[in-house]
């Protein structure tokens, strides 16, 4: 990119190489960064880019292949372009002076301005990018933008960083807090009351830590408990297979868009039999015709944990005779045998359930 003239094709291979980054780490992505540029010609894969492709069918079918100029506008007229690409292409495409923050820019200057507030926090988060904008170098900022994040991936890591080797120690306050030097007086608009960055009076300094103890986390919520009633309906396909009727969630919120059994949340400590009756209500707009209540055999639990959520199952199952017309008003529905049932999108959780 750094020699490349067409701003267009540079836009090109630094996008490229900025996605690609966002999946795995950067031995990995090298090889297949680099046979993919060899085997496109890079400004005509832009132009001809199918055009149910977004980001790139905007490139194409509005902007004549032209590739916005500034990080605001490629965030603004780039689907899926979010803040740090549209910075990380302005600034090493373009030269815009405008800074990035991804998790290694986070921990250098959390390190360096020992900042203790939760990191991950909004607030945090926008202090941290206008401290970056304002870092940022004038006259090189794709080149300097590169070296901070860099400084984080080699230097400056989350465990044993190589504080001797570091080409900012000079300015690392956390530094200075680890070796027992007076850290410069803060600016006011830096350190007023109400200071959103300083760590909460609770968490002290660690100093077995050292400058590890910078970026902090909010401490971890204990998972939320919920539970759900589960109904595995079943009937014997036009070939005599056993068949499971399976439903798909909405397409957004949790496990958004997979395959379930057909579901509904249950309040905690509701009777086994209030919960079958609300399962029979349910399962009535999928089956077509009244569910009785008997018969609904209770199979047992199935408890899985999510990162945030402590998930049971309390798992039924509902033989049926005789064909069943799904209501397509409803959500997609199928019946599916149990190798479609494996090949098709479900959870780990139903497959426990099953």
């Amino acid at each position: 990119a750094a020699t490349e003239q067409d701003a267009d094709r540079r836009a090109y291979a630094v996008w490229v190489s900025e996605i690609m980054l966002q999946q795995t780490q950067v031995a990995t992505v090298i090889d297949y960064y680099n046979r993919w540029m060899q085997v496109t010609a890079p400004h005509r894969v832009l132009l001809a880019a199918p055009l149910t492709q977004p980001p790139l069918c905007q490139v194409v079918s509005e902007l004549a292949g032209r590739v916005p100029r500034t990080a605001e506008t490629l965030q603004k007229l780039l689907p899926g372009v979010g803040r740090y690409t549209a910075g990380a292409i302005a600034s090493i495409s373009y030269g815009q002076a405008t800074g990035v923050v991804d998790g290694n820019v986070i921990r250098v200057l959390c390190r360096l301005r020992c900042i203790g507030a939760d990191s991950s926090s909004p607030a945090v988060i926008d202090r941290l990018w206008d401290m970056a904008n304002a870092l940022v170098d004038r006259s090189r900022p794709g080149d300097f933008n590169q070296a901070l994040m860099e400084l984080g991936a080699t230097v400056c890591v989350p465990k044993a960083p190589l504080c001797g080797e570091c080409p900012v120690k000079q300015h690392c306050r956390a530094r200075r807090r680890l070796l027992g030097q007076p850290a410069p007086v803060p600016e006011v608009e830096d350190c007023g009351v109400g200071c959103p960055l300083c760590p909460p009076a609770e968490e002290p300094w660690d100093s077995s830590l050292g400058v590890t103890n910078f970026p902090r986390k909010a401490a971890k919520k204990q998972p939320r408990a919920e539970r759900t009633a589960t109904c595995v309906l079943e009937r014997r396909g036009c070939r005599g297979a056993l068949e499971y009727l399976i439903v798909q969630r909405p397409s957004s919120g949790l496990l958004a868009g997979l395959w379930e059994f057909p579901s509904l949340p249950l309040a905690q400590d509701l009777q086994e039999e209030k919960q079958r009756e609300l399962l029979a209500d349910h399962l009535q707009a999928w089956t077509g015709r009244p569910v009785a209540t008997g018969g609904l055999r209770l199979i047992g639990e199935v408890i899985h944990i999510f990162s945030h959520i402590h998930q049971t199952y309390v798992v039924y199952s509902l033989p049926l005779d005789g064909d069943v017309t799904l209501d397509p008003a409803l959500s997609p529905s199928r019946w599916v045998t149990v190798e479609e049932f494996h090949a098709s999108a479900v959870s780990t959780a139903m497959k426990k359930v099953l």
